[in-house]
């Protein structure tokens, strides 16, 4: 056993030929949310061959959560870890030896990246002899549209063994995610707004069929949507200040089944990125206002389908002002960045952040000399495994440190 946080990088050096084997048979059998019965399956085997307790079946069924207690019993709250571990509905196309065995389903975010990480930090701090805080590992299925983890927290996940987890209750989490549109070794985050609620919407345009070469006698479904998607963009630029991000992104638009018909209904759909409750709540109601309104000057009526998404992803100020320091002492990290403004992506990671102080961080993965990375929810894309180390260090020494 080690006693020192200064032999960190030798033990993670020492893991990461086990980890990366882990990570890329995961990359191989990739699961969709809450369907992800095999991802847990490891998860658990991994866990008990560490000796560490764990309690399985949380969110519908594939979600876990586990604790390592502190070396010696303080009293003290748990410090909290969270990986997501479900993939995508994308077929793969990178090419690599561990590509997707499954059609139609892969890692294209790099989850499981984030759960090798996790078992990283988890093999780390056994090997430590001194652990001053009792640490709860999150391991949660559906975070891609699905909500896992709201269903982990009404599950109990932070609450300790008296609430449905393991171990003592949770004082703060920590989260991040793999980012290959920063180089490797980076760290980014900021206090306050980092990802945007993510609200989605359909719309129902219902007007009258006719004869394309009389449109007088009919009421265009079609040009009403048309006139909607462009008003709606003027919530963003005339009802919010420039300074407050918000994006509206029209994504569907369906219409019609031949050339010489003006059919009697049209659709759309898309999102709506906001950062701030305020500014969400407005653009709600002025996107009920435009729709109708715009399908109303056509003839038309409007039936609007709102799906409110994730919350707004926020840091808590301390929590992001302690990783940003606790990144400068990691040998591997090159760059730590402050950022300035959110990113308009989203993430339940927001869920926990409701119960305890949260703080979520960017880990840089794009490899030296790579100008055009494959992207986040690109068919090609894979996890970079030279980031797994910085990962598990950052984790490992927010585990480690002084609460206070």
């Amino acid at each position: 056993m080690t006693t020192a946080t200064t032999d960190l990088a030798g033990l993670i050096l020492g893991e990461h030929d086990a980890l990366t084997a882990i990570r890329r048979d995961l990359h191989a059998h990739p699961e969709l949310g809450y369907e992800e019965h095999r991802t847990s399956g490891v998860i658990q085997r991994e866990l008990a061959s560490m000796g560490i307790a764990f309690k399985a079946g949380l969110a519908r069924g594939t979600g876990v959560v586990a604790h390592i207690p502190a070396s010696t019993d303080t009293g003290r709250p748990s410090v909290a870890f969270r990986a997501d571990i479900d993939a995508l509905p994308i077929h793969e196309t990178s090419g690599v030896a561990h590509e997707s065995e499954t059609a139609g389903v892969m890692h294209a975010c790099g989850h499981d990246g984030h759960t090798a990480i996790l078992l990283g930090l988890a093999r780390v701090l056994l090997a430590i002899e001194h652990r001053p805080n009792p640490v709860t590992l999150v391991f949660q299925p559906a975070e891609e549209g699905g909500g896992g983890g709201k269903l982990m927290c009404d599950d109990g996940a932070l609450a300790g063994e008296a609430g449905g987890g393991v171990g003592p209750a949770v004082s703060r989490i920590f989260g991040l995610h793999n980012w290959p549109g920063l180089p490797l070794g980076t760290i980014a985050t900021k206090g306050g707004p980092l990802l945007a609620a993510t609200d989605e919407f359909s719309v129902t345009i219902t007007g009258t069929q006719g004869h394309a070469a009389f449109p007088h006698m009919t009421a265009d479904p079609v040009t009403a949507v048309c006139q909607t998607v462009s008003a709606l963009q003027t919530i963003s630029s005339r009802n919010a200040p420039p300074t407050d991000p918000m994006v509206l992104s029209v994504t569907q638009v369906h219409s019609g089944f031949t050339h010489n018909v003006i059919p009697g209904e049209a659709t759309l759909g898309g999102t709506l990125r906001t950062v701030t409750d305020e500014t969400r709540a407005m653009a709600r109601a002025r996107f009920h206002e435009i729709v109708r309104a715009q399908a109303g000057s056509f003839g038309c009526e409007a039936e609007v389908d709102w799906h409110e998404g994730y919350p707004v992803t926020r840091n808590d100020e301390a929590l992001a002002d302690h990783v940003l320091a606790i990144a400068r002492s990691v040998p591997g990290v090159r760059e730590v960045q402050r950022l300035t403004e959110p990113f308009l992506g989203g993430e339940d990671f927001a869920y926990y952040g409701a119960h305890v102080p949260a703080c979520f961080f960017v880990l840089g993965s794009c490899p030296e000399g790579e100008t055009s990375p494959a992207l986040l929810h690109q068919s090609h894309f894979d996890f970079n495994d030279a980031a797994i180390p910085v990962g598990v260090e950052m984790f490992a020494r927010l585990a480690l440190a002084d609460p206070s």
